[in-house]
């Protein structure tokens, strides 16, 4: 991954935010995060950073991203932390620290 460059645009958002929409069969060895309410999550979180003012942040419903068995799972972006979101409460914990106070919440981290 490239440094940004003299020259470059803007950036249009400054925080990605990928939640795993994942399906896979059912009884799946890796699950699947789709099973495990990734889509109420998503839903979720786009209503609590309008509800919050946060601004330059965009969460997307993603493909596979591959960690499904530690899932439900998002990876923010531009810093490429990937977290567990299990419930909203977790959800509410990586907006105000991870997004709003510019730190990370490592107990809900996953591995590398």
């Amino acid at each position: 991954m490239g440094e940004r460059q003299a020259g470059d645009p803007a950036l249009y958002f400054s925080t990605h935010v990928f939640v795993c929409g994942n399906r896979r069969p059912e009884g799946h060895e890796r699950g699947c995060c789709a099973s495990k309410g990734s889509e109420k999550i998503r839903d979720y979180m786009k209503v609590r950073v309008k509800e919050l003012g946060i601004k330059g942040v965009r969460v997307n419903q993603a493909g596979c991203l591959d960690r499904c068995e530690l899932g439900p799972c998002a990876v923010l972006y531009p810093e490429g932390v990937w977290y567990r979101l299990e419930d909203f409460a977790a959800v509410d914990k990586v907006l105000e620290q991870h997004i709003q106070k510019q730190s990370r919440v490592a107990e809900l981290m996953l591995p590398a």
